[in-house]
C-alpha cells in the first residue's frame, strides 16, 4: 500500500487492519540494525493507533489477532496494527545468498520452529493427524502438482507484450517506444528466440 495511502487513512481513522510481517530481514539487514526498539507495533502510539503483537509462527495466534483486530476496527471504526514476529527462512530473492550474512545453522533452527511444521504438531495433538495421513497427503499434493506441471507446460505463454500493456492503462509515449523496439527486434532475430513457445503475433 502506498505511503501516502497508509498515512491518510490513519488521518480519517478508517477501520484498517494493517498487517506487518515482521521476518527479521530487511534484504541482507537484520532488524536490529534497522530501528531502535523491538518490533514495529511500539510505534503505533505515535500514530495514535492500535496495535496487537502475535508469534508469527503460530497459525492459531494470528487467526485469533486477525480476529480481535477486525473486531476492534469494526466496533470503534479506528485502525489496528497487527505484527506477525517471525523468521525468514529462505533467501530475499533468487539472486540473494543468505549464508553471506547469517550462519546457516540459525536457518535451520527456525526451519524446525516453521508454521507448518507446529502446526502439524497441534493436529497429532489433538488425534486429528498422523504419520499415515501426512505421508497419504504428500503423494497426493505431488501427483497434483506432477500433473499440472505437465498440463501448464503445454501451454503457450503469454504474449510478450504484455509486460508493456499491464502496467499502465494508457501506456506512456516511452513504454511504447520500447515496446516498438522490441517488436522490430524479435522480428529481426526471432530464429534466436522460441517465439513458438509463446502466443504473439510476431
Amino acid at each position: 500500500m502506498p505511503m501516502l495511502l497508509s498515512i491518510l487513512l490513519l488521518l480519517l481513522e478508517c477501520p484498517v487492519i494493517f498487517f506487518c510481517r515482521n521476518n527479521g530481514y530487511a534484504i541482507s539487514t537484520p532488524s536490529s540494525e534497522q530501528y531502535r526498539g523491538d518490533g514495529i507495533a511500539g510505534r503505533a502510539e505515535g500514530y495514535g493507533i492500535a496495535a496487537i503483537r502475535v508469534d508469527g509462527n503460530d497459525v492459531l495466534a494470528v487467526y485469533n489477532g486477525t480476529k480481535a483486530a477486525r473486531q476492534y476496527a469494526v466496533k470503534e471504526n479506528k485502525p489496528v496494527i497487527i505484527e506477525a514476529m517471525t523468521y525468514r527462512v529462505g533467501h530475499h530473492s533468487t539472486s540473494d545468498d543468505s549464508s553471506a550474512y547469517r550462519p546457516v545453522e540459525e536457518v535451520q533452527q527456525w526451519e524446525q520452529d516453521s508454521p507448518i511444521a507446529r502446526f502439524r504438531l497441534y493436529l497429532e495433538a489433538q488425534g486429528w493427524w498422523n504419520s499415515q495421513a501426512q505421508q497419504e497427503f504428500l503423494t497426493s499434493a505431488k501427483k497434483q502438482v506432477l500433473e499440472e506441471f505437465s498440463k501448464s507446460e503445454k501451454k503457450l505463454k503469454p504474449e510478450w507484450q504484455e509486460m508493456f500493456n499491464d502496467v499502465y492503462y494508457e501506456m506512456p509515449d516511452h513504454l511504447a517506444k520500447q515496446m516498438k523496439y522490441m517488436e522490430n527486434h524479435v522480428k529481426l532475430y526471432k530464429d534466436k528466440y522460441p517465439v513458438k513457445d509463446f502466443k504473439t503475433t510476431i
